[in-house]
């Protein structure tokens, strides 16, 4: 283990995630600390893994904190200069660390984000996208299913902002990090798998729930950093697409499709009104 990867903890935020977050830990090397944050009461959990996994800590949050809260309790007990956000229902391949490595070399560490190049349902970002013929390339944002964190560039007092519960509280670090003249790479031969939507159960209450926190969270984000017409501007379509769709599901007798796009108007009402962002699944 290089001198790097000695400088790495990662930090990955979970929801009852004990059926597939194992595979994630093992494709990890077992010198590298983790820090795994259970967004719920099951002491089960820390047993099993800490049990399990000697380079592993688990913290339960006796609640569900969402993404963000989560990680950046995670992030409070980081001692190492770098911190690597991944998702429960992601593994890194072998070389994943060692291209990270390769372009910190290059780079100077004048990164405030490295992440690498993630294979999801859609392919690598480098098959999609014909303009991508650097091994580093600058981008704006990355996607938060696996991150470098550079702690020395990204010195907020809270990495995450914590009124969001789901959805684009990366989309939000990155903004913020790019507006205070710090710099994101993605580096092409640093891959790593994300099973998307396996980290924690589908069921209606869940599908409901992320509906919800996607209107919220995309008014929120809008209205944060442009302003509130660009918000509403944003939204536009979307609303009365739901409305439309909300009267579909109503004169179909679609129950599924009528609570979907009632709890999208529903999300999106409470950010419009600047309500925080409450709903949790156990609430529907």
């Amino acid at each position: 283990m290089n001198n790097f990867e000695k400088n790495i903890t990662f930090v990955i935020v979970c929801f009852k995630s004990s059926h597939i977050i194992e595979k994630c830990i093992k494709s990890i090397n077992s010198s590298i600390k983790i820090i795994v944050v259970e967004n719920s009461d099951n002491t089960h959990v820390k047993k099993y893994l800490e049990d399990k996994f000697s380079n592993v800590e688990v913290i339960i949050a006796k609640e569900n904190l969402g993404y963000g809260k989560g990680n950046n309790l995670g992030i409070s007990k980081v001692n190492t200069q770098y911190v690597f956000i991944l998702n429960p229902d992601a593994a890194l391949e072998d070389s994943s660390l060692k291209e990270l490595y390769k372009a910190q070399l290059v780079l100077q560490d004048d990164f405030a984000i490295l992440a690498p190049n993630i294979l999801d349902n859609y392919g690598y970002f480098s098959e999609k996208n014909n303009n991508y013929q650097k091994e580093i390339m600058e981008v704006d944002y990355v996607k938060g299913f696996a991150m470098l964190i550079n702690l020395k560039k990204v010195t907020f007092k809270k990495i995450f902002d914590e009124n969001f519960f789901l959805f684009l509280e990366e989309i939000d670090l990155c903004k913020r990090i790019k507006d205070s003249g710090e710099r994101i790479f993605v580096v092409q031969n640093s891959k790593v798998q994300h099973l998307a939507k396996q980290a924690s159960e589908n069921s209606l209450n869940i599908e409901l729930c992320r509906n919800w926190h996607w209107m919220w969270s995309l008014f929120y984000y809008n209205y944060k950093h442009f302003g509130f017409f660009t918000a509403c501007k944003v939204i536009f379509n979307k609303f009365f697409s739901s409305i439309v769709k909300l009267f579909i599901g109503l004169l179909f007798f679609n129950k599924k499709k009528t609570l979907i796009h009632y709890y999208r108007l529903s999300g999106l009402f409470n950010a419009f009104f600047k309500k925080p962002s409450w709903l949790r699944p156990n609430n529907i």
